[in-house]
């Protein structure tokens, strides 16, 4: 297995009850690589990655962190693992400095070296101003740091991330970026999971979209976008004339638009219609237009296309995550489609 991926799940079951929040799922996270895992309410992350963090147990399949089985070899992977959840598990009346050596000190190292490794981790990610002072005196995204580096103390090899940015604000989110980034660079192996896709797009190298306990997609960023082709973009200066516009994207990409207020969108495949064609038989129909425009679609998109739940739903479109009496609440019968002209 010395190729093997340093993160590896094999048909991963689980069920709550009569809940099935895991029906099958595999997943390979390369070592020294980001992988994003997406996926609506419900849909199995959380759960996915409690069986890898030996903090639930599968049903049936296998699991392995650097080689070692899950199941069998608890301990060996508790030592080569970090987990940080979404919420700050940090205390608020100690100070950071403290803090750290107190985790360095359950984690089983001497007091020499938890005072070290906490000097050590406070200067790499900046909180040496800070680290004297009670963390609850923190702002929300030195919290989030702190609870971040709190999972470094044993320097994991992989590190679990469940949603770590929530509630922050944009410049907390980059400071965490940021850290997620330099841990990547040191050789650490990140599974990351989140609500914002737009986190997904810049932290991840791969992505895993899970669905009623599945896998459904995998592939970097950009192969997801190009998988369901780009989009072409014309907006109206006359909404009234949207018929006529609509009638030359159907000769020209072979489907009609979706029509949102001055705005008609129609996916193409790529390399298939050229702007200048675009332009020349819409002046031809007599049709004005402000703007004309080809456009990889977004992680938002791609999302809305395999699980047909729109991303800024889909953490709302349940109370709680997969676990016990979790469950979506799927809105299976739309995608929320603009209307279409024809």
């Amino acid at each position: 297995m010395a190729d093997e991926p340093l993160v590896v799940a094999e048909a991963l079951t689980k069920r709550y009850g009569t809940a099935q929040a895991l029906a099958g799922l595999d997943l390979e996270v390369p070592a020294g690589t980001v992988c994003g895992l997406l996926g609506p309410n419900g849909a199995g992350k959380t759960t996915a990655v409690r069986i890898l963090a030996t903090l639930a147990d599968a049903d049936s399949g296998r699991a392995r962190i650097a080689g070692y089985d899950v199941a069998r070899q608890p301990d060996q992977v508790r030592a080569r693992i970090g987990l940080a959840g979404q919420y700050a598990a940090v205390d608020e009346k100690l100070t950071g400095r403290g803090n750290l050596r107190l985790f360095g000190r359950l984690c089983h190292l001497s007091r020499r070296d938890a005072r070290r490794r906490a000097d050590e981790l406070l200067e790499r990610f900046g909180l040496v101003e800070a680290a004297d002072r009670p963390v609850q005196g923190y702002s929300g995204g030195m919290r989030r740091r702190l609870d971040l580096i709190t999972s470094l103390i044993l320097r994991p090899q992989v590190l679990f991330l469940d949603e770590p940015t929530t509630g922050l604000d944009p410049r907390s989110r980059g400071e965490i970026w940021d850290a997620v980034r330099e841990l990547v660079a040191d050789g650490t192996t990140v599974l990351l999971t989140t609500q914002y896709l737009d986190e997904a797009d810049r932290l991840a190298d791969g992505i895993a979209v899970v669905d009623h306990g599945r896998v459904i997609a995998t592939g970097t960023p950009d192969a997801l976008k190009a998988s369901i082709g780009d989009r072409l973009d014309v907006h109206l200066e006359d909404p009234a004339m949207a018929p006529g516009a609509a009638g030359v994207l159907h000769a020209l990409a072979g489907s009609y638009p979706a029509l949102d207020g001055g705005r008609l969108s129609v996916p193409v495949a790529g390399g298939t219609v050229r702007l200048a064609d675009v332009v020349r038989e819409l002046d031809r129909a007599g049709v004005a237009v402000g703007d004309v425009a080809l456009r990889r679609p977004t992680l938002d998109e791609v999302f809305l296309r395999l699980t047909g739940l729109p991303a800024e739903d889909a953490d709302a479109a349940s109370g709680r995550e997969d676990g016990p009496g979790g469950g979506a609440a799927r809105d299976n019968g739309t995608e929320r489609e603009k209307e279409t002209v024809r």
